[in-house]
């Protein structure tokens, strides 16, 4: 089963009535490429990142106008090290490839921490598991879905930490 399809079945047994976009000559593989793509805000698009906490894996689910804060990550986590992952360790931890991770389907399931600024948007668009694929997701159904931990842990991008 392709990774996209793994994403799709996951939707499907959720009970989501979403449908996977896959774009035949777009990149949704960054935020601004995603937006770009589906005409959609920057923020509005859910950036999927791997950080580890004192070793384990976490899934970290970002606004695409904001960049992950590790000191908040790592107060929110009582972590002694919060570090982004390399993408060898983001395959492991999840089965996809950089630039087509999602915020589901990962098997076993992650921990998830949700950047509070993506409740912003009423409609949400986040990766399918391929770097031409994504789909459209409410707030309140991606925090469900996800089993995640709602939090401030980001900063603007303008921002300077």
């Amino acid at each position: 089963m392709s990774s996209v399809d793994r994403v799709q079945r996951f939707l499907r047994d959720k009970g989501l009535d979403i449908e996977v976009v896959q774009l035949e000559s777009q990149s949704t593989r960054t935020a601004k490429l995603a937006a770009a793509a589906v005409n959609a805000p920057l923020g509005s698009i859910v950036k999927s990142l791997i950080f580890l906490a004192d070793g384990q894996p976490i899934l970290v689910l970002v606004a695409g106008d904001r960049r992950a804060s590790p000191a908040k990550l790592k107060a929110l986590l009582s972590a002694r090290r919060v570090m982004i992952a390399d993408a060898d360790t983001v395959r492991r931890a999840t089965g996809f490839a950089i630039g087509g991770v999602p915020p589901v389907a990962h098997d076993p399931p992650l921990r998830t921490v949700i950047d509070a600024s993506l409740g912003r948007f009423q409609t949400l668009y986040a990766a399918a598991g391929a770097p031409n694929a994504l789909f459209p997701i409410g707030y309140e159904a991606l925090v469900r879905v996800t089993a995640g931990q709602v939090a401030d842990i980001t900063e603007s991008v303008s921002e300077k930490s």
